[in-house]
């Protein structure tokens, strides 16, 4: 029998390390009073060579971005500096050299690009818009500089005709009816016209194809909107709305830093051999059965790398109650995969690993992850989802939302936790709604709901594709979708990176 609790309690912000072991809870602290965790490793980057695919336009922006990318930004709407804290400059906060110029360019012809980016056949559009930036990195390997990450700037056109359920007003190219298309999609060919059979096995999503299909070229990527490039704060009538640029100066330099194979932060609370597993489900198309769903593991570490396994395709998903259960064979052969990857490229030995799945974890299934650990390996199942429209929290002042970290328990293995929030660094929410709990249940294995709250909690500190002081879920399922759709609705894409920084 469950025991029956009603307390709330309001955990400590998790402390990040920086450079020289200090610990802060903002990243933006840290790196601008330490720096990086990572000085003074043999393997950090000490400059980022980059290249760069897009229009002309596009490669202007990105010329004036990298330079003003070298300076400090210290504006902020209103002076609230502790909600958009200055940013010091490239160089002052990463102890990393950027160059404004590029090691590689690649300029595509504006006009070709928005041709077949509004295509009629939606599977050739993205295709085709995805094969206009490829050709940017088709010169990498005969370079004699390295490029440690790929950026590709995208023209807002290509944001709003690429995306699955996108619409096209004035489209080119063959008119393809819907049922044309799931002809070739299943095989068929045409007897009077010939088509690239390709294009229909690969994601209609632009960012998850292209991320898909450079994979083959061992550099990670970065997808940039050519409006996120805007050098001002300017709030005009039309103009897309973006955050202040201290803001973004911190976000993109961030990812750049960590995609270019360095480290800006690391959970300071991380327990040595430990690790949580995300794991990610996503459905086949109907050709496949209503049924046939593939698996993947996002493994994180105590010192914040991340792996990416796939599994097995299978009868993992559920129509009556829409959730995913793996037989306990699949469930074996995926963490099995997963922790083999981790001993090929760290050699260390897990003490503990904590599965973090967004369904239901079955016995038959946790059965098979048991059996892919040693005996010496504790291993923990735990359903962390979003609860939409699950309760709600409010102070008795009714002014501000409740402070991240509250932790409203009902059980000894069932709880909420508020990833978002009031934060007390910031002086304010900076959110939009009524913040929306985690659900967390321990459905195996033995654990307390405090440690494993305090953990997800931290977990919510390693996307450091954000320079933020936390999301609202951890990246164990922040990112399981965008995995999942990668690996998975791109079948044909066979050469696959295990580490995180590829798919993010």
């Amino acid at each position: 029998m469950r025991t029956i609790r009603n307390t709330v309690q309001i955990l400590d912000e998790p402390l990040l390390g920086f450079r020289h072991n200090q610990q802060v809870a903002d990243p933006r602290d840290g790196l601008s009073l330490f720096g990086p965790c990572d000085v003074g490793s043999p393997g950090r980057p000490r400059s980022i060579s980059y290249g760069v695919v897009g229009t002309a336009e596009g490669l202007d922006l990105f010329s004036a971005w990298s330079c003003a990318m070298k300076s400090a930004w210290t504006n902020a709407p209103n002076d609230r500096h502790r909600l958009w804290p200055p940013f010091p400059g490239f160089q002052s906060a990463f102890e990393c050299d950027w160059n404004s110029e590029p090691v590689w360019q690649k300029v595509l012809n504006d006009l070709e690009l928005s041709d077949v980016a509004r295509r009629h056949d939606p599977y050739e559009r993205v295709y085709s818009v995805v094969d206009q930036y490829l050709s940017g990195f088709e010169n990498l390997p005969k370079l004699d500089e390295r490029v440690n990450v790929m950026v590709c700037v995208v023209p807002d056109e290509i944001y709003q005709t690429c995306r699955p359920l996108s619409r096209v007003t004035d489209p080119t190219g063959r008119i393809v009816s819907k049922e044309r298309r799931e002809r070739r999609r299943s095989g068929q060919q045409d007897i009077f016209t010939n088509f690239k059979q390709e294009q229909y096995e690969l994601s209609l999503d632009f960012r998850r194809q292209i991320k898909a299909r450079t994979m083959s070229f061992n550099v990670p990527i970065q997808i940039v909107r050519e409006s996120t490039l805007r050098l001002n704060d300017d709030k005009k009538f039309g103009m897309r709305q973006l955050t202040p640029l201290s803001h973004r100066m911190w976000n993109l330099s961030s990812t750049f830093y960590y995609k270019g194979g360095g480290k800006p932060w690391k959970l300071a609370t991380a327990r040595e051999g430990v690790c949580y597993v995300g794991l990610a489900f996503r459905r086949a198309d109907d050709a496949h059965g209503n049924k046939t769903a593939a698996c993947a593991a996002q493994m994180f570490l105590d010192d914040g790398d991340g792996i990416v396994f796939l599994g097995n395709y299978g009868p993992w998903y559920s129509p009556d109650d829409k959730q995913f259960r793996l037989s306990s064979q699949a469930a074996h052969d995926l963490l099995k995969g997963a922790l083999d990857t981790y001993t090929q490229l760290h050699g260390r030995t897990l003490t503990e690993v904590f599965l973090h799945s967004r369904s239901d974890i079955s016995s038959e299934e946790f059965e098979g992850y048991q059996a892919a650990a040693t005996s010496q390996q504790k291993i923990v199942g735990i359903r962390v989802r979003p609860r939409w429209n699950g309760p709600r929290l409010y102070r008795p002042d009714k002014k501000w939302p409740v402070i991240r970290g509250t932790l409203w328990e009902h059980s000894s293995t069932h709880g909420y936790l508020f990833g978002s929030g009031f934060k007390p660094r910031l002086c304010t929410y900076d959110g939009w709604e009524t913040p929306v709990p985690l659900q967390i249940d321990i459905q195996h294995g033995e654990a307390s709901l405090d440690s494993v709250a305090c953990d997800i909690l931290g977990l919510t500190k390693l996307n450091y594709n954000s320079c933020n002081s936390g999301d609202n879920q951890p990246v164990t399922v922040k990112f399981s979708d965008a995995v999942g759709e990668i690996l998975v609705s791109n079948p044909t894409v066979t050469h696959r990176q295990p580490t995180f920084k590829y798919y993010i």
